[in-house]
């Protein structure tokens, strides 16, 4: 059967305008920096050598760069499956990671704190007994509780209907 055919959840998010607009813009004062760093070497005593201007290319200008395509890239996909939840933080997972429909325990929407449970977004570690999150923006999600009492946390901009489609796996398994 096609996969597609299967899928009873989709949803998928990026950071929100606001936070790829602040990286865009501390990566545009990165760049400029660079600039007047490369002008400051131009204008001494002592000409910058080949070592100097590269190393100051590369951290002005290809880091910044890098980062602002990791930012145009980062996606998190949720697909509820019959046999299961599939989460993929693209492009940190090239595939889907499975967890098993009969592994879950329990499962609710809830509205959390990002900065102060996990540290913020992406795929993040909470401390003290908060398990794992893969959020990109907004704070709210579905919690999910494994039998082995694992914790884990999906962020979700449709944390209802999530939960709804994980009930209804995990009434068939």
């Amino acid at each position: 059967m096609n996969q597609d055919n299967q899928l009873i959840y989709r949803e998928q998010q990026k950071f929100t305008l606001l936070l790829r607009w602040l990286v865009y813009i501390s990566m545009c004062l990165a760049v400029f920096l660079s600039i007047l760093s490369l002008r400051q070497m131009s204008f001494g005593q002592t000409s910058p050598g080949v070592k100097e201007i590269l190393s100051v290319v590369l951290v002005g200008f290809g880091v910044p760069i890098a980062i602002l395509v990791l930012f145009h890239l980062l996606k998190l996909e949720t697909q509820v499956r019959p046999d299961g939840l599939y989460v993929r933080y693209y492009p940190f997972h090239i595939r889907f990671r499975k967890f098993s429909a009969g592994d879950l325990s329990e499962c609710h929407a809830r509205q959390y704190k990002p900065i102060r449970e996990f540290g913020g977004w992406g795929i993040r570690y909470g401390l003290f007994g908060k398990g794992k999150a893969y959020n990109v923006s907004g704070n709210k999600g579905v919690q999910l509780v494994f039998k082995d009492g694992k914790r884990l946390l999906i962020g979700s901009q449709k944390a209802e209907e999530l939960e709804e489609a994980l009930r209804k796996i995990m009434e068939h398994k």
